[in-house]
């Protein structure tokens, strides 16, 4: 379970990342504050896992709030301005968030929260996927492959597929690559679920996967 802040100036904005932490289990909401400076206390008597912090606020900016944090409490920047985003990065920033935030994104950030946390060695690991307006949470070591389906991706495992409205693209950011390996500009596999490289076609049990030209010797060599 991850200890959350919320500091925004804006009620509405408050609202939206309460409404998000509410429906994933593996966050819990302390506290929500409308001014950095209100949140100090919090902070320093409480051990906070993430901050979600708004950047442009009255009494003192996010960006300069944040180099306040203890390095281990985790900072995703929620912020309308994306000039800041460069900022942010260079103060560590697990996530950069542009408003308005949608439930998909906010489920990105979070995921990185598991990835962080695991250093991306357990096999248990798990990420939490959207699907139309159910929530799944998968085991990595669940995961066959995925595959991308124009604006969606679909999760197949030996059970079941699933499919969400993300690019394929957010999941090179968010999965462990430890595990998962992009094969195909429409494919990524998981490693461990190999079984048969046979020409340009990787095999996962009886499951043919196609290799782009482009990652064939980094597949070959990394997984064989």
């Amino acid at each position: 379970m991850f200890k959350c802040l919320i500091i925004d100036d804006e009620e509405l904005a408050r609202g939206l990342i309460k409404s998000y932490i509410n429906k994933i289990d593996f966050l819990e909401l302390v506290a929500d504050f409308e001014s950095p400076l209100e949140a100090m206390s919090m902070i320093q008597k409480e051990s906070i896992d993430v901050i979600f912090l708004d950047i442009q606020m009255p009494d003192l900016k996010g960006t300069d709030f944040a180099k306040l944090i203890k390095s281990e409490t985790k900072i995703i920047f929620t912020t309308a301005y994306s000039e800041y985003a460069i900022e942010g990065f260079e103060l560590n920033a697990l996530d950069y968030l542009l408003k308005p935030i949608t439930f998909d994104r906010f489920l990105v950030a979070v995921n990185k929260l598991i990835l962080d946390e695991t250093s991306s060695t357990n096999p248990n690991d798990t990420l939490v996927i959207k699907s139309g307006y159910d929530l799944h949470k998968l085991k990595f070591s669940d995961i066959l492959y995925i595959e991308s389906a124009n604006e969606y991706v679909v999760f197949n495992t030996a059970e079941e597929k699933i499919m969400s409205h993300q690019r394929l693209k957010s999941l090179d950011e968010t999965l462990s690559m430890t595990t998962f390996m992009r094969v195909h500009r429409s494919f990524i596999i998981n490693r461990n679920k190999v079984t048969a490289l046979k020409g340009r076609d990787l095999f996962i049990g009886d499951i043919k996967i196609p290799i782009g030209s482009k990652f064939y010797e980094e597949v070959k060599k990394s997984l064989f």
